[in-house]
């Protein structure tokens, strides 16, 4: 597990961009049979990625977590990016199509990954933050999720933000995720843009071909950077920081939230005209 401490805003502004990736982005989560894992002290989020090819897979604790089992003070939820798989969460098996997501409450102890098909092997994309208190295991294939259209042609923004472990939908102690999809023409995410200062967030960015990139503006709203984000790469973004991209081509990005609350429009909103 790789560890990633906190970082302060007033030093931010100085970082080159090798220290802004080094402290913000994340690769390689997709290696075969293994589980990757970064663990930020912002709000204490773990990003994993884990494909299971020849092997069934476990989610272990280590002793960056000094628990007895992953999930003894977490939550967690999970969207399959890759072939079908499937979850299995204390014996109990869930069939995990291409896009299906789950929420896994508190308590569990064994969660093991393993793929249908070798050759096309599925790909479980992780985030898990602490909990206080526990809820039942949720399976939320994409079309149970709830189906928020925005944005306009005209702003090159037109999306369809899927809404997977929300209260909405379901009930989670504070972890907050979904499946954001622009559609063919448009290229820009989260403009015009915010922070919220309650909650921290977690990008992967996804569906992108391999000579595709997507810009990522980060940064307070007065001294904002950008990082070059490739496909399924993540990026951690502060609650001080705006949280915003721009993409070559239309893409998809899975967010993850989690901190003071749950509330999806609770956002200090600023006007693209006062960005700098």
């Amino acid at each position: 597990m790789e560890v990633r401490q906190a970082a302060n805003a007033k030093d931010v502004k100085f970082y080159t961009t090798e220290r802004l990736r080094e402290e913000f982005h994340i690769t390689g989560l997709f290696t075969p049979d293994n589980v990757k894992m970064v663990y930020s002290h912002i709000d204490r989020i773990i990003t994993a990625g884990v494909i299971p090819v020849s092997e069934t897979l476990t989610l272990e604790a280590g002793k960056e977590l000094a628990a007895d089992y992953f999930l003894q003070r977490r939550e967690m939820g999970c969207i399959n990016i890759g072939g079908k798989g499937v979850i299995s969460v204390d014996g109990v098996e869930y069939v995990m199509n291409p896009r299906d997501g789950i929420y896994i409450g508190m308590g569990n102890k064994e969660i093991t990954f393993k793929s249908e098909d070798a050759s096309v092997p599925a790909k479980f994309y992780v985030s898990s933050c602490p909990a206080h208190t526990t809820y039942p295991t949720v399976k939320i294939d994409i079309t149970k999720a709830k189906k928020v259209p925005c944005g306009s042609v005209e702003e090159c923004n037109k999306r369809v933000i899927n809404q997977y472990i929300h209260p909405e939908v379901m009930k989670s102690c504070q972890l907050a995720m979904g499946l954001t999809q622009l559609e063919v023409g448009s290229n820009w995410n989260t403009m015009p843009c915010h922070t919220h200062d309650r909650r921290m967030e977690v990008y992967l960015y996804l569906d992108m071909n391999e000579n595709d990139v997507v810009f990522h503006m980060m940064g307070e709203p007065t001294q904002t950077r950008h990082i070059i984000m490739h496909n399924e790469e993540a990026v951690i973004s502060p609650s001080w920081s705006i949280h915003s991209g721009v993409g070559t081509r239309n893409y998809s990005f899975i967010w993850a939230m989690c901190g003071e609350n749950q509330e999806f429009t609770d956002m200090d909103f600023i006007e693209t005209k006062d960005l700098l």
